[in-house]
């Protein structure tokens, strides 16, 4: 079995399969549909085998289907039919923080936050995989933890404050959620130079494995 897994993003459409280690990327955008993706992957797979198919999409997830359009991309996700736009190959659908959090367990309670375009988040508490939309909820001064932590916030506010907001939602999150570690994904996981004792940086490539991982009976969301 040869899995292509698909990490969905706001700013590039990255996959790869299990016979090929590199990835493979290109821009993605507001205006990227998800026709216009599986069209573009079609044409750069063309000579690749594949037999299954697991995508990290951006957005809630409901038993492999988009439920609301991301903020980041075009419109047309909620509804899309991917196993007949990949040629009727078996299709698994989950949040993009979640597959990369699945990707990047190691046992124990993990709070996984994905510092990208915008904020992902998901846990996994002994090997069970949870999906989370943390990134909508209030956190201060009526704005939500995704206008502190996301791209944006970043570029206006400079690093030296952002890394310092992103310390002090780790410690009130972890501690609500009583998570035993933390991992930090997403491109701008780098941009935090400060890490505390149970707070670790993860890999992108972890959303791969974990789109591999998916098609395991033992990991669902």
């Amino acid at each position: 079995m040869n899995i292509l897994a698909i990490d969905v993003g706001g700013s590039h459409i990255k996959f790869r399969t299990q016979a090929h280690r590199e990835v493979t990327s290109f821009k993605s955008g507001r205006k990227m549909t998800p026709k216009a993706m599986v069209k573009k992957i079609l044409e750069l797979t063309k000579d690749w085998k594949y037999d299954r198919v697991s995508i990290g999409y951006p957005g809630p997830v409901l038993h492999d289907v988009p439920m609301r359009d991301p903020f980041n991309l075009g419109k047309g996700w909620v509804g899309f039919n991917f196993k007949k736009a990949f040629d009727k190959k078996p299709v698994r659908i989950i949040n993009d923080a979640a597959m990369q959090a699945l990707g990047s367990y190691q046992g124990r309670r993990m709070l996984f936050l994905g510092l990208g375009t915008g904020l992902g988040s998901a846990m996994v508490v002994d090997g069970v995989l949870q999906a989370m939309e943390l990134a909508h909820l209030p956190w201060k001064k009526g704005r939500t933890y995704e206008e502190f932590l996301g791209d944006a916030a970043l570029k206006k506010d400079g690093r030296k404050r952002w890394e310092k907001r992103v310390l002090q939602a780790i410690c009130s999150l972890s501690e609500v959620l009583e998570s035993d570690y933390v991992v930090l994904g997403g491109g701008n996981a780098k941009h935090v130079h400060t890490l505390p004792e149970n707070v670790r940086l993860g890999s992108n490539r972890n959303a791969f494995k974990g789109g591999f991982l998916l098609w395991n009976a033992n990991y669902r969301s």
